[in-house]
C-alpha cells in the first residue's frame, strides 16, 4: 500500500503533469500539536504549465479538487508553494 506522500505525489502527476514537483513529509516537525501524525503535514513545491494563469486562490482551489480524499482523510495541514 503506497504511503501518503506517494499518493500525493502520483496524483498531482498524474492530473498536473508538473514540470517540478516535490513533496515534503513534515509531520516529525508537529510531533506533539493537535491533529500531527506520522502523515499529517506536507508542504507541495509545483511548477505545472497547468497552474499558470491561475490566480494563486484558483491553483491552490485546483489542488485542494485533486487531493479532496486524501485531505478529508488524513492530511492535516497542507503548504503548498507553486513555482
Amino acid at each position: 500500500m503506497p504511503t501518503l506522500q506517494e499518493t500525493i505525489t502520483t496524483k498531482l502527476i498524474q492530473n498536473l503533469s508538473p514540470e517540478h514537483l516535490v513533496v515534503h513529509n513534515d509531520s516529525s516537525k508537529h510531533a506533539g500539536h493537535s491533529g500531527a501524525g506520522q502523515e499529517s503535514h506536507f508542504r507541495i513545491e509545483i511548477k505545472s504549465i497547468q497552474l499558470q494563469g491561475l490566480t494563486r486562490v484558483a491553483a491552490h482551489q485546483r489542488i485542494y479538487q485533486i487531493l479532496e480524499t486524501e485531505i478529508k482523510n488524513g492530511i492535516h495541514a497542507l503548504q503548498i508553494i507553486i513555482i
